[in-house]
């Protein structure tokens, strides 16, 4: 275990000396500011749709962040040769997946809760109305959701040869599951055999992500869904995500380092 930390804290430390961290912070500046604009308005649906735009933002930035910085992490250990002295002291191969995985993910909960916290101060502010427990569920879906995203990305980071060949790939495949996932079934029905049991076979396969996405709940402020409901979820992710795990590292152990 000491050596899983290990190895994640160095992700993290990572994160704030690259740009990438003061990129994040520069864009919370601005959804701070745009969230700030709002007193000039005195429309209802306006303050929603500023507040749609910023948690698209944040859910963008977010995707870009967790997805690019797991994509480079086993290929810049590769290329700077320095998993060569890292296997050869006691870390085992999957200590090593574990602990880019666990670095990845905190370091998208720092993201996550910077975004938030900035929003969420200036929204609840401008609105007087303080909804805490639907922006904790808002923030840990999205933090669970993020945990499947990087184990996809992190197997595709031992399959793929290039991490920009990774990056698209991951990129497309969420955002055909975000955008088009849902949908899949009712395509299904409209078109005839084979392509409608592919198209059954991938809806039922694929990780639902837009299970976790509750963008709309902190728009309209409804009321928080149900606690059980958000552990269903978490169980849910937390499958996908073993199983990305478990076969990122079934291939690295197969898979020659030099």
């Amino acid at each position: 275990m000491n050596n899983i930390l290990a190895i994640s804290s160095i992700v993290i430390k990572e994160l704030i000396r690259r740009k990438d961290f003061y990129v994040l912070f520069v864009l919370t500046v601005l959804i701070t500011l745009l969230m700030g604009s709002v007193n000039l308005f005195h429309d209802d649906r306006i303050v929603r749709y500023l507040k749609e735009v910023c948690l698209l933002l944040i859910w963008m930035c977010s995707l870009v962040i967790a997805i690019t910085m797991t994509a480079r992490q086993i290929p810049a250990e590769r290329e700077s040769r320095t998993i060569f002295p890292l296997l050869a002291k006691p870390v085992t191969r999957t200590e090593v997946l574990l602990g880019k995985f666990l670095g990845c993910w905190l370091a998208c909960a720092i993201v996550l809760i910077a975004f938030y916290a900035f929003f969420g101060v200036v929204a609840m502010s401008k609105e007087h109305n303080w909804p805490l427990a639907n922006y904790f569920q808002a923030m840990w879906l999205h933090w669970i959701m993020l945990g499947v995203v990087i184990g996809m990305t992190l197997l595709g980071s031992l399959i793929f040869s290039a991490p920009s060949a990774n990056t698209t790939i991951c990129f497309i495949a969420v955002t055909f599951i975000l955008v088009l996932g849902r949908h899949l079934d009712k395509v299904a029905m409209q078109v005839g055999e084979p392509a409608r049991g592919f198209l059954q076979a991938l809806f039922f396969t694929i990780p639902h992500l837009e299970f976790f996405d509750l963008r709309d709940l902190i728009v309209h402020n409804w009321p928080a869904i149900r606690w059980l409901v958000c552990l269903k979820a978490t169980a849910y992710a937390a499958a996908y995500g073993a199983f990305f795990l478990v076969a990122a590292c079934l291939v690295f152990r197969r898979k020659r380092v030099n």
